[in-house]
């Protein structure tokens, strides 16, 4: 978690939870199918950002008039365009937000009645367009639970800073600070959890799968794991950052984090007892 001070006594603490899947409507899983439209009997090809699409996709089925789309992730939303020879149909241009971000922030000081967080430059220029968040709840150290969402394209670098605005007021005064980050530099994911352990020659082979609120495809969104480890004969305690732990253990936990990025580690998993049969 990074704290991000907004005055000598208080502080605002930031953490993503991972890149979560949002769909608005329908699922994505559900097919779309797209028809060409325009006169004309002639054979039809159908184009994906300006380039010819191939068949080979198992999920896209050409089936001359219309292009039937299996399932609809974020690499599939775009452009699609048919063409019959060198004319171009009515275009489609396909767009979903299926990814959402979520912030948990804490203002921790009990000195103010009344508190107000806002995400973009409408709240940080005190614009009327802000919309304003109010507390979500309270946590155990009685500080103020506030939850921001915020779109963005997962496949793309970052070009901006995201800025985030808390009024506060205390007695007859208003106060309101800004503060600016990237989102990269708070990611922490959530904790992951151990999947199975199996024997592979004097060693453990640990399998460990994402949080459900990580990113996918996993594939893309990749996390590289840190395994914790107890010896069974002399208690040592040791760590491992590939999957392979030895054999001779007594428990193990795991904690994760995005290796692109300056992410900070997750949470470690509870103890896990190993089991020899």
């Amino acid at each position: 978690m990074i704290i991000i001070n907004i005055q000598s006594q208080v502080s605002l603490g930031f953490r993503a939870r991972g890149l979560t899947r949002r769909n608005d409507g329908e699922s994505y899983s559900n097919p779309v199918t797209l028809t060409c439209g325009g006169r004309g009997d002639g054979a039809v090809t159908w184009k994906f950002g300006g380039e010819v699409m191939e068949d080979s996709d198992p999920f896209i089925q050409q089936q001359n008039q219309t292009l039937v789309l299996d399932e609809v992730d974020t690499p599939m939303l775009g452009e699609y365009s048919c063409w019959r020879g060198n004319q171009m149909n009515p275009l489609f241009l396909l767009l979903w937000r299926s990814y959402d971000c979520e912030f948990n922030c804490s203002w921790t000081s009990s000195e103010y009645t009344a508190v107000r967080l806002g995400l973009g430059p409408d709240c940080s220029e005190g614009g009327e367009s802000c919309h304003w968040i109010r507390k979500s709840g309270v946590d155990p150290d009685g500080g103020l639970q506030f939850v921001l969402s915020h779109s963005l394209t997962p496949y793309s670098e970052e070009s901006s800073k995201l800025e985030v605005t808390a009024e506060a007021i205390k007695d007859l005064s208003i106060v309101r600070k800004t503060r600016r980050f990237y989102l990269r530099d708070i990611v922490q994911p959530d904790s992951s959890h151990i999947v199975r352990c199996k024997e592979v020659g004097e060693n453990l082979n640990v399998t460990v799968a994402p949080p459900p609120s990580w990113s996918i495809p996993h594939s893309f969104f990749s996390l590289e794991h840190e395994i914790q480890y107890v010896l069974r004969d002399d208690g040592r305690t040791e760590c491992s950052s590939t999957s392979l732990v030895p054999k001779g253990i007594s428990r193990l936990r795991v904690r994760s984090r995005d290796p692109l990025v300056p992410s900070a580690w997750s949470l470690w998993t509870p103890w896990t007892n190993v089991t020899h049969h």
